[in-house]
């Protein structure tokens, strides 16, 4: 009797056991997929899009392209090979897509025909091809490359004898910008526009001159010229801000100039009708922020005005819709994407929400649309449950549409943190901030849970409602994740992003602590379980909350400025600071780029302290993170230095390292941690 009792209470708990979804884990980074860069075909009917995803084996991300109908049939590989393919881009017809891929000898163009499915490589590239853009007959190509330059000699080495193992000759660079973080250091060379014919053959240099020609590119009506940014003014690389929109002679390489006001004037798009031509930009004002606007000038380069007026917010990725009455364009409002439509004479539609989800890490702004002739309109659409999927947005229904499930056969089957706005009055002067907060999954109200504050980067970015594998991983060990958007953040207007322009750090701090009282207010967090971390401007907010007040249990402190002064003038972008974030250079400013280092602050620490870094980081150098981890070690504070090798300043783009950043974090604050829960 006992055995049947037994059989049966198993046989009714088998749908229970089966019905347990597993929390959301490490190596379920690998098996996240993503919508890139989707392009729809002129008529509507097909999406070709980027299909992201991760080599368990390799370590990196990975994409191919992939066409799929856009109510959602048919979806399938566009081509047989298994190698990178990005850069999808429909001809005029629709009856072809051009794309970029990668080969053993670097990237080339290749074309695929729609009908027969045919593939052609059309090129031999010395290097990879970017801003792909057809001409409006179908008939050429253009695109942006590199074209190398020697670089300065200043002495003559005797020939070392046959055999010899003599050390490397030495770099000499006399560029501004001669490294990037991620990339290292910059070969010489200047990207220019080439031409190419559409059935292939030798690609011709349109551009001259030793200047940098690249981003969006736009043919006329006619195909006689190509509208282009650039910055060829006299001194360009200190203005290196600043950029113009220029036409090019396709055929003579004729260069007319079509700006000429200080800042930054790009994005160039001619309208189907051929009168105008749209751009995005703005007069510099010298300050932290500012909204980037849409303006339109006839395309001999008279009539300039602003239309975005009614809209601040920062606008990109503009495309005209097809009777030239106006333009479509991608922004952030309150930590949402949008996309919207801003008519001739300035007024703005909404059009979708929840735009974004291709950067998975943590989440932040992003993603991608496209509009076909009849108004069909595809983009990447992001919700705290998932990353990029595609949806659709007929003419007719208005109502956004997922097309695609990338995510359903592993997000289907776990349990993911539940992720629910927050909104509270900053004590400064009573602005309205917004944050987010990530439960537990199961999280039960009654008991008590841990409480991680992750502070964002930028610090002129937005967190938003958006997937994020990070957060989830952390709300996956038990803690309650609070990420907020204070002062400085996008989304905001231009206002409240330039409320950090030399006050950096400054009040954002308040907004965060405000952040923590109010969620501890709500039951939510305790006063004895608080944890903080975040990376880049996250690491400095982080540094300077424990430099502050001692209320936090344990800190991780990632890829930090302590500062600013050693900072500026060792990291890549060390051009970039002066009079934008602080007045003046460091050293005609000394004590306020001293004021604002978080390592003046350093004598307060008492908090148990991880320091993280990318052994090759070059935006936050090794050495800024040093500081810190020096400092706290002789004045023996709890402190601990994870240095990441062969990582770059984002960490995170490698999955691995992603899973390393937080298996770290988690584990430091588990040390630390007193609030136990039955999970």
């Amino acid at each position: 009797m006992r055995v049947i009792i037994c059989l049966v209470s198993l046989m009714l708990s088998v749908p229970f056991l089966m019905a347990q979804k597993a929390k959301f884990s490490y190596l379920d980074v690998f098996d996240l997929q993503y919508v890139s860069d989707p392009q729809i075909s002129p008529d509507g009917e097909w999406v070709v899009y980027r299909r992201m995803g991760f080599d368990i084996m390799k370590d990196r991300s990975v994409g191919n392209l992939w066409l799929i109908k856009s109510d959602g049939s048919q979806h399938q590989k566009m081509t047989a090979r298994e190698v990178n393919e990005s850069s999808a881009r429909w001809s005029p017809t629709g009856d072809r897509i051009v794309f970029s891929s990668s080969t053993e000898n670097g990237s080339e163009i290749y074309m695929y025909w729609v009908t027969s499915g045919k593939l052609a490589k059309l090129t031999q590239l010395p290097f990879s091809p970017s801003s792909l853009t057809w001409s409006p007959d179908g008939q050429s190509l253009a695109f942006s490359m590199n074209v190398p330059k020697a670089p300065p000699v200043i002495a003559k080495i005797p020939k070392k004898p046959k055999g010899a193992q003599w050390a490397e000759a030495p770099r000499v660079t006399d560029r501004v910008y001669h490294e990037a973080d991620g990339r290292g250091y910059i070969q010489p060379g200047f990207s220019h526009i080439f031409k190419i014919a559409a059935e292939g053959g030798a690609p011709r240099q349109l551009t001259s001159g030793d200047y940098h020609h690249r981003g969006t590119l736009s043919w006329n009506q006619d195909g006689t010229k190509i509208y282009f940014s650039a910055n060829r003014v006299e001194d360009w690389e200190y203005r290196f801000r600043n950029s113009e929109i220029y036409s090019v002679n396709v055929e003579n390489g004729t260069t007319e100039t079509l700006t000429d006001r200080d800042g930054p004037d790009y994005s160039p798009k001619v309208s189907p009708n051929g009168r105008y031509i749209a751009y995005l930009g703005f007069e510099d004002k010298v300050q932290a922020f500012q909204t980037r606007k849409l303006h339109i000038m006839n395309s001999d380069g008279s009539g300039k005005r602003m239309i975005s007026g009614n809209l601040d917010r920062t606008l990109s990725n503009i495309q005209w819709d097809a009777k030239s009455s106006g333009l479509y364009v991608s922004y952030d409002d309150m930590g949402n994407g949008k996309i919207g439509h801003i008519s001739l004479d300035g007024k703005v539609s909404k059009l979708a929400d929840n735009v974004g989800g291709t950067s998975l890490g943590r989440p932040y702004g992003g993603g991608s649309y496209t509009v076909s002739k009849n108004g069909t309109l595809c983009f990447t659409q992001s919700r705290p449950e998932y990353p990029a999927e595609l949806a659709v947005i007929s003419p007719k229904s208005k109502t956004a549409k997922k097309v695609t499930a990338l995510n359903q056969p592993l997000l289907g089957y776990r349990e993911l943190g539940k992720v629910e706005e927050v909104r509270y009055k900053s004590t400064v002067d009573g602005r309205d901030i917004q944050g987010w907060v990530v439960y537990p999954p199961n999280y039960d109200k009654d008991k008590k849970y841990p409480f991680l504050v992750e502070n964002h980067g930028g610090p002129i970015l937005n967190y938003g409602d958006r997937f994020s594998a990070e957060m989830q991983l952390y709300a996956a060990a038990g803690y309650v994740v609070f990420y907020p958007n204070p002062r400085g953040s996008t989304s905001y207007g231009e206002a409240f992003g330039n409320l950090l322009f030399n006050n950096y750090p400054g009040e954002d701090y308040n907004d965060v602590m405000d952040g923590v009282d109010h969620c501890i207010g709500l039951g939510i967090a305790h006063e004895d379980q608080l944890f903080v971390t975040g990376g880049s401007a996250g690491g400095i907010m982080s540094a300077w909350m424990i430099g502050k007040n001692n209320r936090f249990e344990a800190a991780v402190v990632a890829k930090p400025v302590m500062n600013w002064i050693s900072k500026t003038l060792v990291a890549d972008n060390y051009f970039y600071y002066a009079n934008h974030r602080y007045p003046g250079q460091p050293w005609e400013n000394f004590e306020g780029y001293w004021k604002f280092s978080p390592i003046s602050l350093v004598g307060n620490i008492q908090t148990p302290t991880m320091v993280m870094v990318g052994m090759d980081d070059l935006r936050t150098p090794p050495s800024e993170a040093k500081q810190l981890y020096h400092a706290l070690k002789l004045r023996k504070i709890e402190t601990v230095l994870v240095e990441i090798p062969g990582a770059s300043h984002g960490i995170a783009s490698k999955p691995s390292n992603l899973i390393t950043k937080i298996a770290n974090t988690v584990a430091w604050f588990d040390k630390y941690r007193t609030a136990k829960v039955d999970e």
